[in-house]
């Protein structure tokens, strides 16, 4: 496992893509399977976050040292759930609805990412497409890990432009968040025209 985590983890440092990275092994790897799974980002070395995975690409994450899948599609889910208690991984459902995501649907995340990450868990944070995905992630990174919210912004960015549902769901999680834990983190996103 430490090998798979350490090729996630070169993939993050050198920037490449997944594509990149399987087509130089020459074989068919895990990562070769990962590069059709929709918007797929190497996060940092314990998240990853992509749009709807199938089977295959969840028995392949597992395969990298996935042990953690936060599922954020609303509905349903118990196929899922089912697949990915089968390979060993952990599984938990946030039912985000698309035009109405929630300061507690984010606490639950953070919640779950963090109990993930006190386990040293890699986490995969999925949705349909990632921009559920990528703006959970972008909260989480900003604000429980503290990383730079520009940084942070651009990674996000390269998977969609939020709009101004998510920009006002972006700008309430970060009120909430600095209320409750007396930090003053803002956020430099604006909404897509």
């Amino acid at each position: 496992m430490l090998t798979r985590l350490l090729l996630l983890f070169s993939c993050f440092i050198c920037g490449c893509s997944v594509a990149a990275m399987a087509q130089s092994s020459g074989s068919l790897s895990p990562l070769s399977v990962l590069a059709d799974l929709t918007n797929f980002q190497i996060n940092s070395p314990n998240m990853v976050s992509a749009g709807l995975p199938d089977d295959i690409h969840l028995s392949r994450l597992n395969a990298l040292g996935v042990t953690h899948v936060i599922d954020l599609i609303p509905g349903d889910r118990d196929e899922e759930r089912h697949s990915v208690r089968n390979l060993g991984m952990n599984y938990h459902n946030i039912q985000v609805v698309w035009d109405n995501p929630t300061y507690e649907n984010f606490s639950d995340y953070a919640h779950e990412v963090s109990e993930a990450h006190n386990d040293g868990g890699l986490v995969l944070t999925h949705c349909k497409l990632n921009w559920r995905g990528s703006v959970f992630t972008y909260l989480y990174r900003i604000t429980v890990q503290g990383e730079d919210e520009r940084a942070m912004k651009a990674e996000m960015l390269k998977t969609w432009q939020p709009n101004e549902v998510w920009l006002a769901f972006i700008q309430n999680v970060l009120k909430e968040y600095n209320k409750v834990h007396g930090t003053h983190i803002s956020t430099s996103v604006t909404a897509s025209k």
